[in-house]
């Protein structure tokens, strides 16, 4: 058997209608504002989105929303998010879906702090050092990215697809799993 090491910085939760704690469990994380971050159309149509703002609001937090996530999150996308969080003093992220929204939510909150362009990380010329806090609502179920210590982005600037890790810092601080979102999902 080969040994094993692992560290989970991310708190999971699981259960059916876990989404009914974020409200909660991000104002004991210090979030007063958050940014909600997702793709697809599901989110909306199904009733996700308006229970979770719903759910922010009861808890006394203000919300903002983002949506626009696709497979391969861009960097365009990026770079707006990190706009929007420094003009509305975004103090947490929420991402819900899969990996993309996840991914793409993780290099908004690497790039806030940042005075360069986000970019740096995932070209090497700038050190981790610090993001916002970050938590997934997830509605799928094998993407990984809601405990996973690394984002990937797709650079639109000759479709340079490129990774950035670091457990401490990029890791999730919380993850709502619900498995009743995943119902729908095919059986593969």
């Amino acid at each position: 058997m080969l040994p094993i090491d692992f560290t989970a910085v991310t708190q999971v939760i699981c259960e059916p209608d876990a989404e009914r704690f974020c409200g909660e469990m991000i104002s004991v994380r210090g979030g007063k504002h958050v940014l909600i971050h997702y793709g697809g159309a599901f989110i909306e149509t199904s009733g996700l989105l308006t229970r979770v703002e719903n759910y922010l609001r009861q808890a006394g937090l203000e919300v903002t929303v983002l949506d626009g996530v696709q497979p391969n999150p861009r960097l365009s996308l990026v770079r707006k998010g990190i706009d929007l969080c420094r003009e509305k003093k975004i103090d947490f992220i929420l991402a819900i879906g899969g990996g993309s929204s996840i991914d793409s939510f993780k290099a908004i909150a690497l790039g806030v702090p940042y005075a360069g362009d986000v970019w740096d990380f995932f070209t090497g010329a700038a050190p981790v050092e610090r993001s916002l806090p970050v938590g997934a609502i997830l509605t799928i179920s094998a993407a990984g990215s809601e405990v996973s210590n690394g984002t990937v982005i797709t650079n639109e600037d000759g479709w340079f697809k490129r990774s950035v890790n670091d457990t401490a810092v990029i890791s999730p601080k919380l993850a709502l799993l619900n498995p009743k979102l995943t119902l729908t999902l095919p059986i593969y």
